[in-house]
């Protein structure tokens, strides 16, 4: 049997650099295998947190953020933590106590999430989404924020394109390279893609952040009217919003403790 626990309302951490606790038990966690009957630590309402609930005997700690998945890790409160990639690399590279198993979790595909019946909308992004992936302007924001070269240069829109309307964004900047907060703005593949379907639908972009699992509430209450957070399609969340062709393919992670 599974079990599953909600952590909510855990204090944001400076993850980023601290040295774990002391006392942290030693490692346990060297393979997929070994995840059995573990603590796994995720983010709340993410792919990770739904396929951990599928590990045997495993205990679930949901967060708010990765961040602060990454933080208990450190302080021993979980075996392992189970996240992007590409987020998992960011975090690994600034706290060199952990690593990454080489054998990932999952594969999955990020796309982007619209009101069901906004079917005009739907057909736009598809369109924007195709000609940037055939202009090569989608690799070419990518290449940005991922990869030796990665320079983390925003994507600057088209000053003279007459713009009509906005594109309201929900998002949850805490899953770098996709989205992070820096200089007190959300930068990102995520927000630069959009900011480049907007040159393609004539719109200004507004980004809203917030929690991971309030982003489909927002596009459904109309708050927002995209959601983009490194979010992949799944049969629950197609019961509540449509979703457009994948942007990008990423793997699911295993951050450990290094000893």
């Amino acid at each position: 049997m599974k079990k599953t626990r909600i952590l909510a309302g855990i204090a944001a951490a400076a993850v980023m650099g601290l040295s774990a606790c002391s006392g942290a038990p030693a490692n346990t966690v060297n393979s997929l295998d070994d995840l059995a009957g573990k603590t796994i630590g995720t983010q709340l309402g993410t792919t990770g947190y739904i396929l951990a609930g599928d590990i045997e005997n495993a205990t679930v700690e949901g967060y708010n953020k990765g961040a602060d998945a990454i933080q208990a890790l450190k302080q021993g409160k979980n075996d392992a933590v189970i996240i992007d990639m590409e987020t998992a690399k960011a975090f690994v590279s600034k706290n060199p106590d952990l690593r990454i198993l080489d054998e990932p979790f999952d594969n999955e595909e990020y796309s982007i999430a619209y009101r069901i019946g906004d079917d005009e909308l739907g057909a736009k992004l598809e369109s924007a989404l195709t000609e940037l992936k055939s202009d090569g302007t989608l690799d070419s924001i990518v290449s940005h924020w991922i990869g030796d070269d990665a320079d983390h240069v925003s994507y600057t829109p088209d000053s003279s394109i007459e713009r009509t309307g906005t594109l309201t964004m929900a998002t949850n900047a805490e899953f770098p390279p996709y989205e992070s907060m820096e200089g007190g703005e959300i930068v990102g593949i995520d927000p630069d893609m959009m900011r480049a379907v907007c040159d393609k639908l004539g719109m200004e972009l507004i980004i809203e952040n917030m929690e991971f699992d309030s982003i489909i509430t927002a596009v459904t209450s109309g708050k927002a009217d995209v959601g983009v957070a490194g979010m992949s399609v799944t049969e629950d969340r197609l019961k509540n919003v449509n979703f457009t062709q994948g942007y990008a393919v990423s793997t699911q992670a295993i951050v450990v403790r290094n000893s």
